[in-house]
Formats: C-alpha cells, structure tokens, sequence
C-alpha cells in the first residue's frame, strides 16, 4: 500500500508555495483591473480599521512597559492582514509579489505595474473612507481626546524620519508583510493561514517599520485632527495645534509616502518574493 510522507497532508511544501506566488501574481495582474481597484479598497479599509484598534491599544499607556505596549498594538493590528488575507482582498504591499509572475515571463511588466498602481489608489481610497469615517463618529475624543493625541504623535513621529531611514523601514516592513503573505501559502485551512501571519505583523508594526497603506490612514487621520479639530479637542488635551502643523501634504507625500512605498516595493518583490520564487521553484 503506497504511503505519503504525513507532512505533505499538513503543509504545502517551498516549491508549491512558489507555484502558488506565480499562479496569484499572474491571476492579479491578468484579471480586469477595474475588479482589482475595487477588491484593494476594502484592503486599505481593513488596514486602517487595523490602525484604529492599534491607536486605541496605545492611548492611555504611558505607564506601561513600551515593549509590551507596542506589542499588544502589533497583535492587534495583525487583524488587518488576517481580513485582507481571508477575503481575498488586493493590499498594494503584498501584490508587490505579482514581480515572480514577471520573473516567470508570464506576464508582462506592463501588466505588473498596472496592477500595482491600481491596487495603490484603490487602497488609499479605502484608507480615506476611514479617516473620515473616524472623524465623523467622533472617534478623536475618545479617553477625552487621549486617542487623538495618540494618532497625532504617531502621525508626527512618521514624517520626520530621514529619506534613507523611511526607505530602510518601509523594506523591513514590508518583508515582515510579504513573508507573512507567503506563509500563508503553506497552508490549507483558515487557521493555518490566519495564525501564522500574527507574529510577522506584529513584528512590524511593534518595531515601528513603516507600511505605505498603513500610513494611508494614520498620516491623514493626523492632518485632519491637526486642521480641524474643535477647540474644545485642544483644550482636552491642553495643547495648542501650532505643535502639529508641520502635518501637511508635503511632509506625507515627500518625506513618507514616496520613500516608504519605493521600500514597500523593494522589501516585498526582491527580499521575499523573488528570493523565495528563485530557491524553491523546481529547477
């Protein structure tokens, strides 16, 4: 009687994992985009719905260890991932792995750049939807404005690191994201593919790496709180707005977005993807 190896049944082994990468990058890229832009918005959404739980987890945490506060918001900001991951979701840092489908040549870089671009706008679309959707319900003056105080430090902190250290931190996220993503490809059950993302996720988000849809969300969400918080916000949190005005589009597209979505780009499709389609596909 033939037998398989019991592993075989668990996992899918490195070079079906590399042959699931190609057959998701080339499905990705092929399809009709107008589908992708509307599959990557609510991708943007659950990043940013992510984002919210993170937010609340840090307010009110000062006296807290700040390792183990930062990684409470990591765990809890891999939920994100997870509802990307399991609805089947387009998110602009994972679909920089569609790069192994080009590698393969069985698409084009024409329609790997498409998709990537389409993908980034449907996810900032969906980044936008809940920033207003936060600032509407009021969510800033939460713990008497502590949660917007929070969203404004973090937004702060995220434009002022160097060109160079903002690209670095974007190719450390985005290996963290990727691998998660491609882990997932081992698996054959919902738990499988849900569990092993959380710490990779965490990981990232815990050690403050940046993640340009991510940054979508808590960039915006601090400009408009910056902008157009009531007086009755500032007086909550005894601070004065003239402390966060350098929250401005210039300050998010320049000195954040575009060096951190060039990272995005290199960490996922040349660390991760690339690296782990060349060693595992059948030779």
């Amino acid at each position: 009687m033939k037998t398989e190896d019991s592993t075989s049944t668990c996992i899918v082994p490195p070079a079906g994992m590399a042959q699931i990468g190609e057959d998701v990058g080339v499905y990705k890229a092929t399809k009709k985009q107008i589908y992708s832009f509307f599959s990557a918005i609510p991708a943007g959404a659950f990043i940013a719905i992510a984002f919210v739980f993170y937010a609340t987890t840090q307010t009110g945490s000062g006296d807290a260890p700040w390792g183990l506060t930062k990684l409470v918001g990591g765990i809890v900001f891999s939920l994100g991932v997870i509802m990307v991951v399991v609805c089947g979701s387009e998110l602009f840092t994972s679909s920089t792995m569609t790069a192994v489908a080009r590698a393969s040549g069985r698409i084009t870089t024409t329609q790997m750049l498409r998709n990537w671009v389409v993908v980034y706008f449907g996810n900032f679309t969906g980044a936008i939807f809940i920033v207003l959707l936060t600032w509407f319900a009021g969510q800033i003056m939460a713990a008497h404005g502590q949660w917007g105080l929070t969203i404004l430090k973090t937004a702060q902190h995220k434009i002022h690191h160097t060109w160079t250290e903002a690209f670095a931190l974007g190719i450390f996220c985005n290996i963290m994201v990727c691998i998660a993503v491609w882990m997932t490809y081992a698996g054959k059950t919902l738990l499988d593919k849900a569990i092993i993302m959380i710490l990779p996720i965490a990981m990232f988000v815990a050690s403050g790496f940046e993640h340009s849809v991510a940054n979508m969300f808590m960039i915006p969400m601090g400009m408009m709180i910056a902008h157009f918080a009531s007086p009755e916000f500032w007086q909550a949190i005894a601070m004065d707005s003239a402390q966060f005005a350098d929250l401005d589009v210039y300050h998010f597209v320049v000195k954040n977005l575009i060096p951190v979505t060039l990272g995005n780009i290199v960490g996922g499709a040349c660390c991760v993807a690339l690296a782990q389609w060349y060693i595992n596909r059948p030779h």
